[in-house]
């Protein structure tokens, strides 16, 4: 079965820089799940995916458009503290996760002080050449509370 619109894909994933430093991994936990063509994962790695089919193994280079997006000046904004999630203690450049009315956030911070915090709204990898290493670990129909719902649900999916 190959990947195409309404069909749930599951992925590991290696994340690296342009320097080819490994950011993040996927290996050791539950592979993730997107829903295809309902913009649940960045446009150029979707596209990538498009076609391929379980068991297939791929690497796509992404330029900042493509990925995170290009790093945009003066996007800061003050949070209060207590609103900062992943970790007890805040310095700047540390990356913290906060709610918003679009869901989760990263934000790296800029500067903290006692109640609020400088933070900056850029994605921590924003402006950023990215090298993915995917392997596909299963493709499947959606079903059509996953369809009605726009997300993946189950393992490495969305959990109501």
């Amino acid at each position: 079965m190959q990947i195409a619109d309404d069909k749930v894909v599951q992925f590991h994933y290696v994340l690296k820089d342009d320097q080819g430093q490994q950011l993040e991994s996927s290996q050791g936990r539950d592979p993730l799940a997107y829903l295809h063509g309902h913009d649940n994962m960045m446009p150029g790695l979707e596209n990538a995916m498009a076609g391929k089919a379980k068991g297939d193994s791929f690497s796509v280079t992404l330029a900042p458009a493509d990925a995170y997006g290009e790093r945009q000046d003066g996007l800061t904004q003050r949070v209060p503290v207590k609103h900062l999630q992943g970790a007890k203690k805040w310095a700047p450049g540390m990356v913290a996760v906060v709610n918003t009315d679009q869901g989760q956030r990263q934000v790296t911070i800029v500067k903290v002080g006692r109640f609020m915090a400088d933070v900056d709204l850029n994605h921590p990898l924003a402006g950023q050449t990215l090298t993915f290493e995917v392997e596909i670990v299963d493709v499947r129909d959606a079903s059509d509370d996953e369809i009605a719902h726009g997300h993946a649900h189950g393992v490495g999916g969305h959990h109501h």
